[in-house]
């Protein structure tokens, strides 16, 4: 969409461009209409906010297959980073577990979120490590950051476009991670698996629950995930894994790939008893090394990380 005065149409329907605005002299109009809070900033849904403001974030990441998320996470970030001392942009860091970490490992990094509470628990996390606190927390929104552009050597996206149910606000998102990275920066997004819910529905008996087949049927068909009430997760979008990678390609990043975060692991019926036995556990996570490209198995992880890369 761009906004003009009626002088200039002609010359910009020449030129390829649709959904023509007029303004009159003196008119302002802004490129995002569907901003209405009142500092003119997008915000996730309120039921979004609703459900991270319940506090459970903070330790999902101890329990269950939250650690092998976590360790595989770190493992892929430090693959794919530039080596330190680099600047990370972390947007929709959450309560500070991975920015906090990589500020230990000698990043310097910058946290990003739009829930109160998150920037709260990742202040306290900080303040735990003053050998190597985080370089700022603030509140913001993927879709519009306020940062300038080609400032940051790196921008973490671990959480943002589980959210954003519109393809056109994903792009929005990678719009702005591209903008603000420098020339062969480095951006990262995770994603839930398009298969996510189905699979977790049979491994954890959540079809004995009648709310939950429609929800899974509805999350298989298009992607487009809503929870009930205070069960099953909150509105979210499910990718499948070459969607995914579009997205970032679309968004103009090269050396695109993605790969499986937990692979099938996430599904074992043992995953705690093998996790706490080194040597299963390192076999467990060399399975999924092994594994985490193969196309014909993205699907059955639960997330997905896309690596992309901003050439000059």
């Amino acid at each position: 969409t761009v906004f003009v005065p009626e002088f200039v149409e002609e010359l910009l329907l020449r030129a390829g461009f649709s959904e023509i605005h007029h303004l009159k002299v003196g008119e302002t109009a802004s490129p995002f209409p569907d901003i209405v809070d009142l500092d003119n900033r997008p915000q996730p849904p309120r039921e979004v906010l609703e459900f991270y403001a319940r506090g459970q974030e903070n330790e999902r990441l101890d329990r269950e297959e939250g650690k092998l998320e976590r360790c595989r996470t770190q493992e892929l970030l430090l693959r794919y980073l530039p080596a330190p001392p680099v600047v990370v942009l972390d947007v929709g860091g959450g309560t500070g577990q991975y920015a906090t970490w990589l500020a230990e490992h000698g990043y310097t990094v910058h946290l990003v979120d739009p829930v109160p509470l998150h920037l709260d628990q990742a202040r306290a996390r900080s303040a735990a490590q003053p050998q190597a606190p985080l370089a700022s927390v603030s509140g913001g929104d993927a879709r519009r950051l306020d940062w300038p552009s080609e400032h940051v050597d790196a921008v973490l996206l671990l959480g943002p476009l589980y959210h954003l149910t519109e393809r056109s606000d994903r792009l929005r998102a990678l719009n702005e991670a591209w903008r603000v990275l420098r020339p062969n920066g480095v951006v990262l997004v995770a994603a839930i698996s398009r298969f996510a819910s189905a699979l977790d529905g049979l491994v954890s008996h959540f079809f004995t629950d009648p709310r939950y087949a429609p929800i899974t049927w509805q999350d298989l068909a298009d992607g487009q995930h809503r929870g009930t009430g205070d069960a099953f997760f909150t509105t979210a979008y499910l990718h499948r894994p070459d969607e995914l990678e579009g997205e970032l390609i679309q968004a103009g990043f090269s050396e695109t790939r993605v790969l499986a975060i937990e692979g099938p692991a996430w599904l074992l019926q043992d995953l705690d008893r093998q996790w706490e036995n080194p040597m299963l556990r390192e076999i467990l996570l060399e399975v999924v090394r092994r594994t985490e490209a193969e196309p014909s198995l993205l699907g059955a992880s639960s997330h997905l990380l896309a690596v992309g890369r901003k050439f000059a």
